[in-house]
């Protein structure tokens, strides 16, 4: 009868193949709901920052101050992160900073001095960067071994996560005070992983054949150097991460106020602009598969990226709300798979530290986006300053064409 050898890949054959294939299903499935849960917990925590602020009593500046302790804890960790998911596997990194994104959510609502404040969502970023490292890790070797391009599906779940997040808590936020909306969150949280969390212990990282002979970490060797070609194409993949995750942390904190101010939208109508922009790119992931496997990941990224760089443009410099919004749309299509296309390379090339470098790129992208923003903003306008979001995106799909050489599996 065949087996599923030590790789945990199946030995061809009926009943092994089907073993495996129904094992693979079930760790897509699971991974899938951790991926929903984090943009569901970030989410919830976002819609309450106002309620946040009023109960502490920090001025806008303290309160972006204390932000940074999400975006700080999130990069200081995760190439720490990268190293636990080599020693103790990505599987279990992922359900312990499930439990840790879980039970720190709680505690923002708990402070009561900028300060503290801070301090708390340090560790919230701990877990939220770990999360990402550990379970984007995980879905790499699962694409592996699934030979399907599936990583957007999985950001696809990230994405429809935050918008159940943002949609539920701005429906409570009237009736629930900040810290019992917060402990709620915590408790769903906690469900959430004790379900699914047992499927990643029960199974190891798939691992295929081609490790063996291909991998920089392959199982019982250890960590091997990785050529310096190599190297340099992760960092090249962290750059194209870093550009699309600008755009992200850009129009989350400015294209709201670009409508409102700048086109006179109606506040309401100006709100939509990102749930607009957010709900492109999920639809863009969920078609990210079908998508890659029909152009390739080359294409994919430098087709997004001049997607992106357009409808930015045209959301940047639109004299009409309408039109605004049709380009915040269009950006979202093209920066949809970017990202996770990026890091499914890294992590092609270098296992968890590839997606830990990528990753750290990428979200530092995301941190220095909103504050370069609002600094050329003061300088030149608002408009002006979000065309960069454009030339980073054109940036990323010239990036995406030059790593067309890079050595990764599958179509490029």
């Amino acid at each position: 009868m065949p087996q599923l050898n030590k790789l945990g890949t199946a030995v061809p054959g009926g009943q092994g193949a089907n073993t495996a294939a129904a094992s693979l299903s079930r760790l897509r499935t699971a991974l899938t709901v951790f991926f929903a849960l984090d943009g569901f917990l970030f989410a919830g925590w976002v819609v309450r920052i106002p309620a946040i602020k009023e109960q502490t009593g920090a001025s806008a500046s303290d309160l972006g101050l204390a932000l940074l302790g999400v975006s700080g804890g999130a990069v200081i960790t995760m190439m720490l992160t990268g190293r636990l998911c080599r020693r103790f596997g990505s599987h279990p990194v992922t359900v312990a900073c499930g439990v840790l994104l879980s039970l720190s959510i709680a505690l923002p609502a708990q402070t009561h001095s900028t300060l503290a404040l801070g301090l708390v969502l340090l560790v919230f970023g701990v877990a939220y960067g770990g999360i990402n490292v550990a379970m984007n890790s995980a879905a790499v070797d699962l694409v592996g071994a699934m030979r399907r391009p599936v990583m957007p599906s999985f950001h696809a779940a990230f994405s429809l996560g935050g918008m159940t997040g943002a949609g539920l808590g701005g429906l409570v936020a009237a009736q629930l005070p900040a810290p019992a909306h917060l402990l709620a969150l915590t408790g769903i949280g906690l469900v959430v992983t004790a379900a699914a969390g047992p499927t990643l212990l029960r199974h190891p990282a798939p691992a295929p054949e081609r490790s063996r002979d291909r991998s920089p970490e392959a199982p019982g060797n250890g960590p091997r150097p990785l050529p310096g070609t190599a190297r340099k194409a992760v960092v090249l993949f962290g750059a194209i991460a870093l550009c699309t995750a600008y755009g992200e942390g850009a129009l989350a904190e400015w294209g709201t106020l670009h409508l409102q101010e700048d086109l006179h939208a109606h506040p309401g109508v100006a709100a939509a602009g990102y749930s607009l922009f957010a709900l492109a790119m999920a639809v863009g992931r969920l078609s990210g598969t079908t998508l890659l496997e029909r152009l390739g990941q080359t294409r994919t990224l430098v087709t997004g990226g001049s997607l992106a760089a357009a409808g930015m443009l045209l959301g940047a410099l639109a004299p009409a709300t309408w039109a605004a919004l049709l380009g915040f749309a269009v950006t979202g299509l093209g920066l949809a798979n970017i990202f996770p296309v990026a890091v499914a390379r890294a992590g092609a090339l270098a296992g968890p530290s590839g997606v830990a470098a990528a990753s750290t790129l990428g979200y530092g992208g995301m941190l220095i986006g909103p504050p370069a923003i609002g600094f050329l903003a003061d300088w030149l306008s608002l408009p002006v300053a979000l065309t960069t979001v454009a030339m980073l995106a054109a940036a990323a799909a010239l990036l995406g064409y030059s790593a067309r050489n890079a050595s990764t599996h599958g179509r490029t």
